[in-house]
């Protein structure tokens, strides 16, 4: 079996340059109409998508053996750090031990629970640092598949032997994950060797996800409460969302569809700043995905950035407005940024990698999020919570007033700063209970949505931490308005000519004087880190 592709640059250009944001030249051309598993992808989606609440249904009895697994490995391990307290450890090492065990019971639990812990490990700023910190040690500790493994699979799913195909298949894989592994290939194109990257599922593991997704929702319930991290007080919410994103990255025809939406999205919106590799056009079955292979180096070698001339500041910026369009205009995003999934290429550009989490936007929910940005840049605090609600994060009946006065939003909320140990935990404490109070919960968008902000946030860390915070803000915010003023007045109501950035409730968020005007993240962080050690008893 020996691809082929047209034999000019000139004639793929035609095909596919001008709807996705691919690279200028690629090994082959992607005609949508001729492509097979494109076809019926959607309703695939709904289906697969059908399934999450068949499977965490509520049930009176526990759903097999699997059950008694977890609850021993999780209870083991709660246990442990219990016992680990009475060694009289502060906040800060409580966090640091509870999380050490909450990562070994992970990994000793399989590929389900490391892939859990993977999405954790990339939510800085979402979940604690600790477990964030520990979690991290799951990306790179899966063992592959042996070679005979995963070459029996290729075979199946394409219908041929190897050799048919491909002109070399490394055995070593360059990256091995819970759900699957990345092999470097060649395959053969129109009679010469061209390389690729090859995505190989691990046998069986459909059935070993869905087992474990069935037996955690039933022992969440029983979790409420025991588990003293706030990112974890509802445990089924985590669930839900862990079971609406792992289901879709098991058919990787749909991580190819993600692709193929991902690149029209960024390149309807002239966003040319990214690059999204090629699936290959046959060569993608629901345990296999060959694609293009991008060169380029880490996304936050700072050093390698200067050396090629390129402006960390637009890199982040980029990021910071290409996510933002995506979600707000098109209703599509990358659902999994971090640094794993971007790499800068020698142009200037981002690659950006790994599409089995993508956020989708209904409607109602796209213009909801865009309430919700439009609502923070002019301080519209009751503009912000009913935009919540309507994410779904409260109920649709919830007391908008009520919510704003007891969370603090109203302007009378506490300085972090100006408060001790007990009482910054006790307010924590208190936060978390009023919203689990309004039956507050995480839907998948907005936890995909707000772990990518945290990301990017951190790329301002690395790469521009003297960026001044309220001056990008300000920009970003008026070229969305200026770019966008039509679909705003539309979709919104918002009339731009008279829109303003009011910054004075960000302000109040990061505690400094409304009449500043220049503020940056290395000084934010400065103030995040004495709230943190005040946090942790450490001042």
């Amino acid at each position: 079996m020996t691809t082929s592709s047209p034999s000019s640059p000139d004639s793929q250009a035609q095909l596919d340059t001008d709807f996705g944001a691919f690279t200028e030249v690629g090994p082959w051309s992607l005609n949508l109409d001729s492509i097979t598993w494109l076809s019926n992808l959607d309703s695939q989606r709904e289906d697969i998508r059908a399934e999450v609440p068949k499977l965490i249904r509520k049930r009176l009895l526990p759903p097999g053996r699997r059950v008694i697994s977890i609850l021993g490995r999780f209870g083991w391990a709660i246990g442990r750090w219990k016992f680990a307290k009475l060694r009289g450890l502060d906040a800060s090492q409580s966090k640091a031990e509870l999380s050490l065990r909450l990562r070994l019971a992970s990994e000793s639990l399989g590929s389900t629970f490391i892939k859990l812990a993977q999405i954790i490990s990339s939510g800085e700023g979402v979940f604690p640092k600790e477990l964030v910190a520990e979690f991290r040690k799951c990306r790179d500790q899966v063992p592959a598949e042996p070679f005979s493994v995963v070459k029996q699979i290729v075979e199946e799913d394409l219908g041929c032997k190897l050799h048919e195909v491909f002109y070399s298949f490394d055995r070593e894989p360059l990256a091995a994950a819970s759900i699957a592994q990345v092999h470097r290939a060649e395959i053969k194109i129109n009679g010469e060797p061209t390389e690729v990257v090859v995505k190989v599922q691990r046998p069986a593991i459909g059935e070993f996800v869905h087992a474990d997704i069935a037996a955690s929702a039933w022992l969440a319930p029983f979790l409420v409460g025991r588990i003293p991290v706030s990112a974890l007080a509802n445990p089924p919410a985590l669930v839900e969302v862990f079971a609406q994103s792992i289901v879709e990255e098991l058919d990787f025809r749909l991580e190819a569809g993600n692709m193929l939406d991902v690149a029209r999205s960024l390149k309807s919106l002239g966003q040319d700043g990214y690059v999204v590799p090629r699936p290959h056009p046959s060569l993608v079955t629901k345990r296999v995905l060959v694609m293009e292979r991008l060169d380029g180096f880490q996304f936050d070698d700072l050093e390698r950035l200067k050396a090629e001339n390129i402006d960390p500041h637009e890199i982040v910026r980029t990021g910071m407005v290409g996510f933002l369009e995506g979600a707000m205009v098109n209703g599509i995003f990358h659902g999994d940024l971090h640094g794993g999934n971007l790499f800068v290429r020698p142009d200037g550009k981002t690659a950006l990698l790994d599409y089995g989490i993508v956020g989708r936007l209904t409607e109602p929910k796209r213009v909801a999020f865009l309430k919700l940005m439009m609502a923070s840049m002019s301080s519209n605090v009751t503009g912000q919570v009913e935009a919540i609600r309507d994410l779904g994060a409260l109920p649709h009946d919830v007391d908008i007033a009520n919510v704003i006065v007891e969370l603090g939003l109203d302007g009378s909320g506490i300085d972090p700063m100006q408060l001790d140990q007990a009482e910054l935990v006790n307010e924590v404490n208190r936060l978390v209970k009023a919203m689990l109070g309004y039956g507050a919960r995480m839907p998948r968008e907005l936890m995909l949505f707000a772990k990518n902000m945290v990301f990017l946030e951190g790329a301002i860390s690395t790469l521009t931490p003297d960026l001044d915070i309220f001056a990008e803000v300000q920009h970003i915010a008026m070229w969305f308005v200026k770019t966008h003023g039509n679909q705003l007045a539309a979709d919104i109501g918002i009339k731009t000519d008279d829109f303003k950035v009011d910054l004075t409730a960000m302000k109040g968020q990061f505690g400094v004087d409304p009449a500043t005007d220049e503020f940056t993240y290395r000084e934010l962080q400065e103030r995040r880190e004495v709230i943190a050690k005040r946090f942790a008893g450490k001042e």
